[in-house]
């Protein structure tokens, strides 16, 4: 039976990241993909120019609209906005009760621009962590949730990773592609034991939409029935080989998006 995977996000009109990735990425790895829109970006691959957030009613419309017709196997929380957003989600996510809940904590674009307005880290802590199966911060976002510096090495990730995990997740991956070095290594955690996801930094400029086509695809993983160390290995592996492969692709001038049917053309 072919998954049905559902992104709750913002729109990318450039198609590298946002709702754009996260289908690609469902359909890039053999799951029915589905997209409740949050908001809308002005952008392109050297930043973003305006972002229009959606009344949070309709967002909720969209989501119940979804649920009550079709199954879903596992949910992918991008970009949300705001906290009435982030609140509005929360509900919809308590009534219908999705067996897997992947949040990516989406705060700044590649380009540095503001997807989350700073207010709303309060209600995306209280409302949305324990609600998660999976939460996959990258480093400066994970300092963010804490309300501390942004860990710099792997002793400091694992501490941010049982800081994290103690706000109620039930998985914690702590994304490694800013540290220094030639290594990004990602660390897995779910309360008791560690897992480090090494892999090598590959040198391109085309990372845009990276952080969404990982979280969408260890939510395809979940969907398709995979244990979550694999799920969260397996997308590693399939992100590592959509950045290596992106410069086959013309998108752009500035960050360009990673190749996502780098299996099929290119």
């Amino acid at each position: 039976m072919i998954p049905n995977a559902l992104t709750v996000a913002g729109s990318d009109p450039s198609g590298g990241a946002g709702i754009q990735a996260d289908l690609k990425t469902f359909s890039a790895l053999g799951a029915y993909g589905m997209a409740v829109i949050s908001g809308l970006t002005a952008q392109n691959t050297r930043g973003v120019t305006a972002v229009r957030r959606l009344e949070p009613d309709f967002v909720a419309a969209q989501i119940d609209a979804v649920f009550a017709d079709i199954r879903v196997d596992a949910v992918k929380l991008g970009m949300l906005g705001d906290a009435p957003i982030v609140a509005a989600v929360a509900t919809c996510l308590r009534r219908w009760e999705p067996r897997h809940v992947v949040l990516d904590p989406v705060m700044l674009a590649t380009s540095g621009d503001a997807l989350l307005l700073p207010q709303a880290l309060d209600t995306l802590r209280r409302e949305l962590l324990p609600l998660a199966t999976l939460i996959t911060p990258n480093l400066p976002e994970a300092g963010a949730l804490l309300n501390r510096p942004p860990p710099c090495d792997l002793p400091g990730m694992r501490q941010a990773a049982r800081a994290l995990h103690a706000l109620g997740p039930r998985w914690v991956l702590v994304k490694g592609g800013h540290l220094p070095g030639d290594d990004c290594t990602d660390l897995l955690y779910d309360g008791r034991e560690f897992l480090e996801l090494p892999a090598p930094r590959i040198a391109s400029a085309n990372t845009h939409g990276t952080g969404c086509t990982l979280s969408a695809a260890i939510t395809t993983g979940l969907a398709h029935g995979l244990a979550m160390p694999r799920a969260v290995t397996q997308a590693k592996v399939y992100l590592t080989a959509a950045i290596a492969a992106a410069d086959t692709l013309d998108v752009g001038h500035g960050h360009g998006p990673v190749q996502h049917f780098h299996a099929w053309w290119g």
